[in-house]
């Protein structure tokens, strides 16, 4: 009689690292030379850390996700308060984690947490502070950094060398320019750039990358101008936006984040003449 049995792949582990008794580690996962696995550690199914990583205690790791090279994940926060107490880091699946990241595990002042969704592109020397909350689908270039508290929403992109100051919101399918400071809430769809920076325009490119429909980016270019182009209140623009559009989920994206800001939105940078005209 046969039997259909499901196969498990071989833990691989290098004989240089070394593995925390306590870790857990699923089926497939492969551990490179001299990197180092912590305590009470959970790693998930096929998930491959490169060489000379150090993933600390308390941290989980989901499946499919491929760590390179000195990556440093679950360490201590920088931060003067803390006394050792249990945090976590929680990492999703199908992450790419490049060289020299970095991924503090959380304070006890929020929710005990840093959070990494799953399908995020972290690249070269990536800074990611403690108590972040990070969505999915995000890309966040080289030399990256977030302050404490920051928070990403899904399909936003960080460019390259962008500070992000702490307890900041970056809004959904947004995309920040390089180089950029970043002290005040970003909304989504939007680029920013600049020190400090400022809003630009809608990410149009972005968003047909993907794959709004036409009156899809009418509503988010119509709620857009709304609130940001024109010269009404911020209470007069929901109002006249609820009126406009009503049920529609991009105009309530803005409104909500807006809504939620605790440290302000970052201000519209003042077009130029030439700039007038109906962006497309």
């Amino acid at each position: 009689m046969s039997k259909t049995v499901e196969s498990i792949k071989e833990v691989k582990i290098d004989p240089t690292a070394f593995v925390h008794p306590t870790a857990e580690l699923d089926s497939g996962v492969e551990i490179g030379p001299f990197s180092v696995i912590g305590e009470d550690v959970k790693i998930g199914k096929d998930t491959k850390i490169g060489s000379h990583v150090v993933i600390d205690k308390w941290t989980s790791i989901g499946n499919r996700c491929n760590i390179f090279q000195f990556v440093s994940i679950g360490t201590p926060p920088q931060d003067l308060g803390y006394k050792g107490e249990r945090t976590d880091v929680i990492i999703g699946d199908n992450n790419t984690i490049r060289e020299f990241v970095t991924i503090h595990r959380a304070t006890t002042k929020d929710q005990y947490k840093t959070i990494c969704g799953s399908n995020n592109l972290f690249m070269n020397y990536v800074h990611i502070a403690h108590d972040c909350n990070l969505g999915n689908n995000i890309i966040m270039a080289n030399s990256a950094t977030l302050g404490g508290h920051v928070t990403i929403d899904n399909n936003a992109i960080v460019g390259g060398l962008v500070a992000i100051h702490q307890h900041v919101r970056i809004g959904a399918y947004c995309i920040i320019g390089g180089a950029s400071a970043v002290s005040k809430d970003i909304p989504p769809y939007v680029m920013a750039v600049g020190n400090r920076a400022k809003l630009y325009r809608l990410n149009t490119v972005g968003l047909r990358r993907q794959g709004f429909s036409k009156e899809e980016l009418d509503e988010i270019k119509t709620s857009y101008n709304i609130i940001f182009r024109s010269s009404l209140r911020l209470n007069e623009a929901f109002e006249t936006l609820e009126k406009e559009l009503p049920g529609s989920t991009h105009a309530k994206r803005f409104i909500d984040f807006i809504k939620g800001s605790k440290r302000g939105i970052a201000r519209v940078r003042t077009r130029r003449k030439s700039e007038q005209q109906e962006e497309e």
